[in-house]
């Protein structure tokens, strides 16, 4: 599959005009980065599992669960292109595989991608100026990351570099909406190309936008609003912030002028989290309100936030281990046969577009959403705290 791949580097010099494959400078860009080696009381609560539990185990179900699926493209009309849920998961998916050294498992999710690299296929990359499709591009850059080829550099730079082409006055994105969700969608693919590159610009542009949000949206408890006028703290739109900030933190520098007030917008929500982590290590739809279910996608991604935070060191392990490793082994009895996850609410828009502004419509609008078992908005950040396990 590698090698079919790259007979299409000529193909996208063609479909894709004046990017550059190199990093800064004309160099190569930089090896990955990678994370630093657990502490030995990170790796008391990160080891030991129970049966059927192994983060290795579980990853890699969950990987070739993702692997075997078409495109909702292909079956569904609303959607004409590669979306936001496929991208997460095959992004988690490609990690996994490669942590547990499955060659396999790797060439045919780089193998998933090749479609896309023929004038055919590249008309279901979206065009939109959109966080939800803008994200395409953390794939290609993952992809990158395994088998250097160039080709797939240049398409994920041209999706980060694309989305900062109109920004604001204070130089943030004009895709920046303010909704939780955004600090997900808008991070992950400027910090991939970081990864890339090693180019300071992405990290200007992402953390800088990340304290704009944090300004907005964040509440003196550490939670976040889903949006101003969505005053909820709903289970998966702060899962979006938890999972997004620690990607930022795992590659800006601490000297960086954002590093201080981004650790502790983060440090702040983690401990808000703690105190509504229910018995069976999940938390809730609306994490406050005791009245609603557990949910699987917000959970798993605290889940990984946590487990980085305590292998980078930048939570206490004695407090925070523990939660975490209840997390994780509350979220594998959601799994089932078929390695999908049980429990999962479906993509949500924020309550005011959808009933208005009335506060008790929008919460009963929240407890309403229908569940799935094994949406993709469950199933990527089951893959992203399994790959933070292996790590």
């Amino acid at each position: 599959m590698l090698s079919i791949a790259r007979r299409h580097v000529g193909l996208w010099a063609t479909l894709i005009s004046g990017v550059s494959v190199l990093g800064g400078c004309g160099t190569p860009a930089a090896a990955p980065n990678r994370a630093p080696e657990p502490s030995a009381v990170a790796n008391k609560y990160f080891s030991d599992w129970p049966q059927g539990t192994d983060p290795a185990e579980v990853g890699r179900r969950v990987a070739n669960n993702f692997a075997a699926r078409g495109f909702d493209f292909q079956v569904n009309s609303f959607h004409r292109w590669i979306i936001y849920p496929e991208v997460c998961a095959w992004y988690g998916s490609l990690q996994v595989a490669q942590l547990t050294q499955d060659e396999q498992l790797t060439q045919q999710l780089v193998g998933k991608f090749v479609q896309f690299l023929t004038p055919e296929g590249a008309r279901r990359l979206s065009p939109r100026s959109h966080v939800d499709y803008r994200i395409t591009g953390v794939v290609p850059l993952q992809i990158y990351r395994i088998n250097n080829d160039p080709t797939y550099l240049a398409l994920g730079r041209d999706f980060a570099d694309k989305q900062w082409e109109n920004t604001t006055p204070d130089g943030i994105t004009t895709e920046a909406r303010y909704w939780s969700d955004d600090l997900y969608m808008l991070p992950v693919l400027q910090v991939q190309a970081y990864r890339t590159t090693q180019d300071p610009k992405y990290l200007d542009r992402v953390s800088m936008t990340m304290v704009a949000y944090l300004d907005r949206l964040q509440q003196p408890n550490g939670l976040f609003l889903h949006s101003p006028d969505s005053p909820f703290y709903w289970g998966r739109g702060n899962g979006w912030v938890a999972a997004g900030m620690t990607e930022v933190l795992s590659v800006l520098p601490p000297e960086h002028p954002h590093y201080a007030r981004i650790l502790q917008a983060y440090r702040l929500m983690m401990a808000g989290l703690l105190k509504y982590q229910n018995q069976d290590g999940l938390w809730l739809q609306l994490i406050d309100q005791p009245d609603f279910w557990p949910e699987t996608s917000g959970s798993a991604m605290f889940a990984f936030a946590m487990v980085e935070g305590v292998k980078r060191g930048w939570l206490n392990a004695q407090s925070y281990g523990p939660a975490a490793r209840k997390a994780w082994l509350g979220l594998v009895t959601y799994v089932d046969s078929a390695a999908n996850i049980r429990e999962t609410v479906v993509g949500t828009n924020k309550a005011f577009n959808e009933v208005g502004p009335d506060l008790q419509v929008q919460k009963q609008f929240y407890f309403d959403r229908p569940r799935r078992t094994g949406d993709l908005h469950g199933q990527s950040p089951m893959l992203w705290t399994a790959a933070a396990l292996l790590r």
